[in-house]
């Protein structure tokens, strides 16, 4: 029966880990735990008190975390940026990668640019797709290298 306490304790401290980060990482093993400690109160086996947390810690993990991430850790803005990947574009301002300089135009917009290209350079008028997007800078590889 003393390790009854132990669960509990257990779950106070996963769930005070939980509200500290909100994460969504230790709830499901403060939830095992705090089973654990429910199942101390019915049998002093500390043997199937460990089946208990892992099995019900595990269960949880694995059939809720999905649903939880996808109704409550919204906190993705969504840019619409990824529109203008595979769009044609010009540079505007010669581009060197490894200085971190260059801007291209894409549909009327002005962007930052990087290249694919090995030499990190693409000069000023060449004709370019976008392949990507890394923070603020269109990942571009010349038009016809494609």
């Amino acid at each position: 029966m003393f390790e009854g306490y132990y669960w509990i304790i257990l779950f106070i401290v996963l769930l005070v880990v939980e509200i500290l980060t909100l994460g969504l990482t230790t709830i499901w093993f403060a939830i095992g735990a705090l089973c654990a400690g429910l199942a101390s109160l019915v049998t002093d086996s500390l043997v199937i008190q460990i089946i208990v947390f892992v099995v019900v810690s595990v269960a949880t993990l694995i059939f809720t975390r999905p649903l939880v991430k996808k109704h409550f850790n919204n906190s993705r803005v969504a840019t619409n940026a990824n529109r203008y990947i595979g769009e044609s574009g010009m540079v505007i301002e010669d581009i060197n990668t490894l200085t971190a300089t260059g801007r291209v135009e894409v549909k009327g917009q002005e962007w930052a640019a990087k290249t694919t290209d090995p030499e990190g350079k693409l000069a000023k008028g060449t004709t370019i797709v976008v392949k990507g997007i890394e923070g603020v800078n269109f990942i571009v590889e010349e038009k016809e290298k494609i």
